[in-house]
């Protein structure tokens, strides 16, 4: 079965019926009472899961809830429902009917025939206390096996779903702590850079929790093109620049030169890391590649590790889409620790974008982390610092933070900081990932972006959710993995990190409705040029 595994953040009554049996494991502070168990349930309905009830915990500072728990104690069963109520059924005086609107009388069966079905119309006029619910209907409430059936494969896909964060996707896991350390450091300000504004969002909310000031350098073009992730940000209290600004001596030398620049992310860090580096009271945040930032991603493994003890399985394969890293380290790492351990031997495939191969065709040496080569040489696998990606549409974020290094030599506070790193993609992949690859911890695949959103809108279409175009990558191999499945008959348990939603991303998937979306490729022989 399809099966989500939720992240750590509380969701709706609603969103937990749609994802039957699944409920957050607290790794924040876990409850030890001799009638009670903390679990994670993977996979199942309501009905699967007896004597459940949820408790919320509240250890976090400022009282804000953002892990839950669930328990197994002495309550009743609680189970998806078999059937609508009708209040129309209990009440002592029934509601006037809806008239005709040409004879003003009652309306029948036949008036609403040319606009709904029988069942639809029946229960429109029913006095019935309860409808039941359809098999059909419950099934897909429970979203259970569809994607599974599509593929008619016999492996079972478990998915870990970051997207019910605030945000959208994984990046709170990193953005909240690092807003907790700055506030406890008694920092009252700290600024960043976004592309596309997933990683801006994550930490403009992440600072509303602790009373952060969070000021955003959002590259200019996604500035214009996606002012939704804009108005979160500033929902949450950040204040959002276009990039090149003129707030920055970095902006203003762009603007002075192109003052119809659409910026780049390197011009944004710029000036992300130039206010930092200028003022006492503000750091410089970042949302991955480094060591620090996926290992606060760990939370995701850990929690897929309990989530799927409690259901009897263990992954066979594991599948993550890679940028700068943070999600595929977050889910793979701990399981690679299980591996250390001989507790099990999971295949981990990391996916990335054809247009930017860092791992399955860059180099594995050091390299700089920025196109200027201001920033300290790091061993990784690598296109070259002089990369310059195509402009895909699936292409994987990296929060090209390398710069940082240059800027926290606190003693020295260098001011002139101008790295070159433009686009949405990165040449280089996170260090860590790179070492645990050429240990042979984990293998590589390169996916064209047109099968990625074909394997999004399989998933849409069976899951209901609508991927980011980064997990779509993701999506695309576990497709892969499972269709084989099918022709050798193996029962394959595959797990894939699933990090976040597409509700920004629909002009992507427009294009590749409208068919004007390409395949683009990163040759060997631009990897040697660069």
């Amino acid at each position: 079965m399809a099966t989500a595994l939720l992240p750590s953040y509380p969701v709706s009554d609603r969103l937990r019926r749609s994802f039957p049996g699944m409920v957050h494991l607290d790794s924040t502070n876990p409850v030890a009472v001799s009638h009670e168990t903390t679990v994670a349930v993977a996979t199942g309905s309501y009905h699967d899961t007896p004597n459940l009830k949820f408790a919320v915990n509240k250890k976090l500072s400022h009282g804000h809830g953002l892990r839950t728990r669930a328990v197994y104690g002495d309550v009743n069963k609680v189970e998806i429902p078999r059937q609508w109520y009708n209040l129309v059924a209990d009440l002592p005086l029934k509601p006037p009917p809806a008239l005709h609107p040409k004879t003003h009388k009652p309306l029948k069966h036949e008036d609403l025939s040319p606009l709904f079905p029988d069942e639809l119309i029946r229960q429109e006029v029913s006095d019935d206390r309860f409808i039941p619910i359809p098999d059909e209907v419950i099934d897909v409430y429970k979203l259970a096996k569809r994607l599974e059936k599509l593929l008619e494969t016999p492996a079972k896909i478990y998915y870990k779903y970051e997207g019910t964060s605030p945000a959208g996707s994984h990046k709170p896991n990193t953005a909240v702590p690092q807003a907790w350390y700055n506030a406890q450091q008694g920092v009252k300000n700290v600024v960043t850079e976004t592309g596309a504004g997933q990683w801006g969002s994550a930490l403009a909310f992440a600072c509303s929790l602790f009373g952060l000031n969070c000021e955003v350098w959002q590259v200019r073009a996604s500035y214009d093109q996606k002012p939704y992730r804009k108005l979160m940000m500033q929902t949450w209290g950040a204040l959002v620049h276009p990039s090149p600004s003129s707030v920055t001596n970095a902006g203003r030398k762009i603007l002075q030169e192109d003052p119809s620049s659409p910026g780049s992310l390197g011009i944004a860090i710029s000036e992300a890391v130039e206010v930092a580096a200028t003022h006492e009271d503000t750091k410089y945040c970042l949302g991955s590649v480094l060591n620090h930032v996926l290992l606060h991603q760990t939370i995701i493994g850990e929690e897929c590790l309990s989530q799927l003890e409690a259901v009897g399985e263990t992954p066979d394969v594991i599948i993550g889409c890679t940028g700068g890293g943070s999600n595929f380290g977050g889910l793979t790492f701990p399981f690679i620790r299980e591996m250390l351990k001989g507790r099990m031997d999971p295949l981990i495939r990391a996916v990335e974008p054809a247009a930017c191969p860092s791992l399955t065709k860059g180099v594995y040496t050091y390299d700089y982390g920025d196109t200027a080569g201001m920033t300290p040489l790091m061993k990784m696998h690598t296109l070259g610092h002089d990369f310059v990606p195509d402009p895909i549409h699936a292409g994987l974020n990296s929060s090209v933070v390398w710069t940082l290094f240059c800027c926290l030599l606190i003693s020295f506070r260098i001011l002139n900081l101008f790295c070159g790193v433009g686009g949405l993609r990165y040449h280089g992949m996170a260090p860590l990932i790179s070492h645990v690859y050429e240990m042979g911890f984990i293998e590589a695949i390169a996916i064209p972006q047109t099968e990625c959103f074909q394997a999004a809108l399989q998933f849409a279409r069976t899951e209901g959710l609508i991927p980011a175009p980064e997990p779509a990558h993701a999506i695309a191999a576990a497709i892969r993995e499972a269709l084989h499945c099918k022709d050798t008959g193996e029962e394959k348990v595959i797990l894939m990190a699933m990090c976040g939603h597409g509700h920004f991303d629909l002009a992507a998937y427009e294009k590749y409705l409208q068919g004007t979306m390409v395949d683009l490729s990163y040759s060997n022989e631009k990897v040697q040029a660069s």
